[in-house]
């Protein structure tokens, strides 16, 4: 080993450093001092002791080395070991499946039966075990591997885990979307965010890759604990020249985790726990796909306990409750000071709690879930709204290949969960004034899409979604909370992909994507994407 030859020449060369200090003529030299002047022999004296202090370290250090020496060898013979008892294992199996028929029971050949054969399950069976024991070995080759990988060590001494995406998007939209990389909403031609702008565009961007940690911590009251923390770059963009291709890094989501065997309490910014389905896309990952068009989605800081009342190896029932920041999807009044918004200004949490039973059907996921959610929102001068919504979501396997999932919710002035076209109330006149009236939105959306899987490799979903709100609630008013217009009632989106995976860690995509906004005169505007993906997870 290169460690133990290391070891090796820094012995020889301590060697030859004490024949230098004890050869002969340093010790006829030191008894001719003695007839020196006293300075000489006190030099001596102190050019003895640095000397033996040197050698003193240079023991210590050489102690240090072997047993590192030490320690790398014992690692090396137990990994070694454990690889050659699977090889003797994939050697047995080989030998006994190819064991000639003359050491089995004597078969009979006579008219009647003729030879015997062995069964194909029996073949089946030594197939599986051959390629069981193949995977063992691929993971001993994995854990040596694994020994000269650098580890991400964390101050504390904790286990820490750190993984992502790198993800590239080249897209080319047609019409005029509201978001020009993850478009949600279509926009008028005349729109003031574009300058009139119509055409289309092409862009391309790597904002959408995420970094994820996970931190596992000690365990307290008979509670594992661990943390994780996703993040993004699709934050604001920096005053430079190109800027635009740069955003800043932004939190996604960061929570804190104590589980126990039936039970966990979940604190932090997290998604929608009582309606946590999401289409599959890799074209939208910054903004979950369908978003203002069906699905319901917000991270937003929270506080909630799971527990399991069923927890089987093929199936789970677990009910959860929570409290949430009642955000109500208001933009931020100040680039630096939190301001409290209307659902925050109530003085009480938002409330949620979902029900879900989960099981394996045929190998594949089956799950039904519903959900609900509360908060009281305070819009000046008494002008109080009760947010509400009820949600149900299921995920339905069609055999091995195909899957259906998705998601239905009904509700009122929440559109900091991206219902309501992103929007909670319309409202005329300056909102900060007891002078003007609001109008709560109602609304009613959801999304579905089928999965087709015909290979581990290969990929296809194709999904749609809508959000509408009723004219009345939009009629006659021109401001509106949020992002988008006051007079939108319906927003329509659908899109199908392709996703090819030809390893674990890389993929490619390609996507379609339709947006149909309609607004209360029944004039609509339409957009159109197309988005090539390339990824790298690590």
């Amino acid at each position: 080993m290169p460690l133990t030859k290391s070891i090796y020449l820094r012995a020889l060369y301590l060697i030859a450093f004490l024949i230098f200090v004890l050869r002969p003529d340093a010790v006829c030299a030191q008894q001719g001092s003695a007839a020196a002047p006293v300075s000489e022999a006190s030099s001596l004296q102190d050019s003895i002791r640095q000397m033996q202090l040197q050698i003193q370290q240079m023991q210590v250090l050489l102690h240090e080395m072997k047993e590192d020496a030490d320690r790398s060898r014992t690692e090396t013979l137990e990994l070694k070991h454990e690889l050659q008892l699977t090889r003797e294992k994939l050697n047995s199996m080989d030998l006994s499946a190819n064991t000639p028929a003359a050491k089995a029971p004597a078969p009979q050949t006579s008219a009647e039966t003729g030879p015997t054969q062995e069964s194909p399950a029996e073949e089946k069976s030594v197939a599986e075990r051959v390629a069981k024991l193949e995977e063992d070995q691929q993971l001993a080759h994995s854990e040596i591997d694994e020994q000269h990988q650098t580890k991400v060590e964390s101050a504390a001494k904790r286990r820490v885990k750190l993984s992502g995406i790198l993800l590239m998007n080249v897209f080319s939209n047609q019409g005029n979307p509201d978001h020009f990389e993850v478009p949600g909403v279509a926009l008028p031609a005349t729109s003031s965010a574009t300058g009139g702008n119509t055409g289309g565009s092409f862009g391309a961007t790597f904002r959408q890759s995420e970094i994820g940690l996970q931190v596992y911590g000690p365990t307290i009251a008979g509670a594992k604990t661990s943390g994780d923390l996703v993040a993004d770059f699709f934050g604001e963009f920096p005053e430079t020249v190109n800027g635009s291709s740069s955003g800043s890094f932004r939190l996604r989501t960061g929570t804190i985790h104590l589980d126990w065997a039936h039970t966990s309490v979940v604190g932090g910014v997290d998604s929608l726990f009582f309606s946590p389905l999401y289409p599959t896309s890799f074209a939208s990952v910054a903004i979950p796909a369908l978003s203002y068009a069906g699905n319901l989605w917000g991270w937003l800081p929270q506080l909630r306990v799971e527990h399991r009342l069923l927890a089987r190896e093929d199936s789970t029932l677990t009910i959860s409750a929570g409290i949430f920041d009642p955000l109500t999807g208001e933009a931020p009044q100040n680039e630096f000071l939190r301001i409290a918004g209307a659902g925050e200004s109530s003085r009480q949490p938002g409330y949620a709690g979902r029900l879900e039973w989960a099981r394996k059907i045929s190998g594949q996921p089956f799950a039904l879930g519903v959900g609900g959610y509360y908060n009281r929102e305070n819009w000046g001068f008494n002008r109080n709204v009760d947010g509400f919504a009820a949600t149900t979501d299921w995920i339905v396997p069609f055999g091995q290949y195909f899957s259906l999932s998705g998601q239905f919710y009904g509700g009122r002035a929440i559109g900091g969960l991206g219902a309501g076209i992103g929007r909670s109330i319309d409202f005329n006149g300056i909102l900060s004034t007891p002078t003007a009236t609001i109008s709560p939105l109602e609304s009613i959306g959801g999304w579905s899409q089928i999965k087709i899987k015909p290979a581990a490799k290969i990929e296809f979903n194709i999904a749609a979604g809508q959000d509408s709100v009723p004219a009345g609630d939009v009629h006659g008013f021109n401001q509106a909370s949020g992002y988008f217009a006051a007079n939108l009632t319906r927003n329509r989106s659908e899109f199908a992909n392709f996703i090819y995976r030809p390893r674990s860690s890389l993929l490619f995509s390609t996507e379609f994507r339709t947006l149909r906004t309609f607004t209360v005169d029944g004039t609509s505007q339409r957009v159109n994407q197309v988005n090539l993906v390339m990824g790298v997870l690590f």
